[in-house]
């Protein structure tokens, strides 16, 4: 048990610092229709509409070339906050 506590303090001592995301979200990770990587895009994107970039120039500067692609990110609908609300372990069977 003594091993295993040194192993996991070790892998996290050589584990890269990342830094901490806004908010939890659910973004696809591929554009559905040509399998583009896109989930990655997701935070820079609202960086450069934060920046006032227009919804193009922020998705060029992405090189989000494709339409499909433009799509996916363009029409994302962040419903994680909602869904978070909603704990299937407190709901209660009357029955």
């Amino acid at each position: 048990s003594s091993s295993s506590s040194a192993v996991d303090a070790s892998s996290r001592a050589r584990s890269p610092s990342v830094a901490p995301r806004r908010r939890a979200m659910i973004i696809p990770v591929r554009c559905f229709t040509c399998g583009k990587v896109i989930g990655n895009k997701w935070d820079t994107y609202l960086d450069l509409l934060q920046a006032d970039y227009s919804e193009r120039d922020a998705l060029d500067a992405l090189g989000l070339n494709r339409y499909c692609c433009r799509r996916m990110v363009m029409c994302h609908v962040d419903l994680i906050e909602k869904l978070l609300r909603y704990n299937t372990l407190e709901r209660v069977d009357d029955a």
